[in-house]
């Protein structure tokens, strides 16, 4: 199983005293994934919990926001009341639910089974694309008229 944290957003004031840009509230996901199985039979599983976490004003050392690390945003997550354990149990306990099933449903065992009716698909020929034919154009020549008798 593999299991991945994530910070997806920071929430930052942009003056907090002398400090700027002061990350306020972290929100974060915890991403779980299991293949069970190889080749055709391969299927995967996953599990995720989301949250966010708030931050008091920091004390002591700053670190500017350009600097930051995913991994430094986590650990204050982590140590600002996320219990990775109970999330990560979470997220575990979601793919084993999905590869295990510990409820299911079954038919009811008074009703029949509609049979499942597989029918081949039908094919329709495709009609032959109609194509415009050039216009004809026919000039006509004038008529000739002979000469009519003046009277």
């Amino acid at each position: 199983m593999t299991i991945s944290w994530i910070i997806e957003r920071l929430l930052v004031k942009p003056t907090e005293g002398s400090l700027t840009d002061v990350v306020i509230t972290a929100d974060w996901r915890c991403n779980g994934t299991e293949t069970t199985g190889t080749g055709d039979d391969a299927k995967t599983y996953s599990g995720t919990c989301y949250g966010s976490c708030s931050f008091a004003p920091p004390s002591g050392s700053f670190t500017p926001y350009n600097e930051l690390t995913e991994q430094q945003v986590l650990d204050w997550c982590y140590s600002n009341g996320v219990d990775q354990a109970a999330i990560e149990a979470n997220v575990t306990a979601q793919i084993e639910n999905q590869i295990d099933p510990p409820v299911v449903v079954l038919p009811l065992p008074w009703v029949p089974p509609v049979p499942v009716v597989v029918e081949e698909p039908v094919v329709v020929a495709e009609e032959a694309p109609v194509v415009a034919e050039e216009p004809v154009v026919v000039v006509a020549e004038p008529a000739v008229v002979a000469d009519a008798p003046t009277v």
